[in-house]
């Protein structure tokens, strides 16, 4: 059971679920932060919340933890809305610049993102203003390479983005799909995090939680568990961004499933370096997890979100 968490009246937390990322909103008098904007589909949706929560105060930046699509598909319609600058991690600033969809995730996961302009570079060490507080950025690759948190060391909150959950981390898919040592850097940005001092974490999914010991322990047991199984992590990405894809198209046609899995980069490659099944095998596989999961049923020959 999660402790109740405690946060200045500066930081709101706009809790999502899939297929958006948390929203931070932090206060400074009448103008506002927001870090991470959501997934593309569900940008009138995100852009309401943060009506709501602004209250009048101005939205002056958006700030992106890193470059995934439910973290910044939200990026452009609230920068048209609200005229924000965007800053994001600097090792992603050209690949949003040349709009590089297979760098970004896009076509590699068969996700969306609308095209955005980044005004600004962060990079690791750089402090930023938000909520009335100082916040230092420190690298966090792993989930993406160049991803960042963002760390108050006053009231000792941790905005975690991606690199830790209450229950583990994102898809390390540098590892998965053989492009870095994916697990190498997620240790290293775990260990970094353990250093930290920290009572509250605001995590990109889920809500904040102060029980940071226990989840820094779970990331690491998790951690060990795909260096010792590849197969185990190759199967949870696959898992993962099928159930992403599934909740946004609603639903799927089973017959089709092979074909789409053998087509999008990341289950193909996944399964060619852990799994070894044919895409036949590999949709059985998924129909048969998603059904017992609870997350999707099927209807005749279609599979539907649940």
């Amino acid at each position: 059971m999660s402790t109740a968490v405690t946060l200045p009246d500066t930081i709101r937390v706009l809790e999502r679920g899939w297929l958006s990322a948390n929203n931070v909103v932090l206060f400074d008098g009448g103008r506002a932060t927001v870090v991470d904007s959501g997934y593309v589909s569900h940008g009138a949706q995100t852009v309401a919340l943060l009506r709501e929560v602004l209250a009048g105060r101005r939205l002056t930046d958006l700030v992106n933890t890193h470059s995934h699509s439910d973290h910044i598909g939200g990026n452009a319609l609230v920068q048209r809305t609200f005229g924000c600058a965007i800053s994001v991690p600097a090792g992603m600033l050209p690949t949003v610049a040349a709009w590089d969809e297979d760098a970004l995730l896009l076509t590699t996961a068969a996700q969306s993102g609308e095209r955005f302009h980044a005004d600004r570079a962060l990079h690791p060490g750089d402090t930023l203003e938000m909520g009335e507080l100082v916040w230092q950025a420190i690298a966090a690759p792993g989930h993406d390479m160049d991803a960042l948190v963002f760390h108050n060391r006053d009231r000792r909150i941790l905005i975690s983005g991606d690199a830790l959950w209450r229950d583990g981390f994102g898809i390390l898919f540098a590892e998965v799909l053989g492009l870095g040592d994916g697990i190498g850097a997620a240790r290293r940005t775990l260990e970094a995090i353990a250093r930290l001092p920290v009572d509250v974490v605001i995590p990109g999914h889920g809500a904040p939680f102060v029980e940071f010991d226990d989840a820094l322990a779970r990331a690491f047991a998790r951690l060990r568990a795909f260096e010792e199984d590849g197969s185990r992590m190759a199967r949870n990405a696959i898992r993962a961004c099928m159930t992403f894809s599934l909740l946004d198209a609603r639903s799927m046609e089973i017959d089709a499933l092979p074909a789409h899995l053998a087509s999008v980069p990341l289950y193909r490659e996944a399964n060619a370096r852990f799994l070894g099944l044919t895409p036949e095998a590999l949709a059985d596989w998924l129909v048969g997890e998603l059904t017992r999961a609870g997350v999707a049923r099927r209807e005749g020959e279609l599979l539907v979100a649940a």
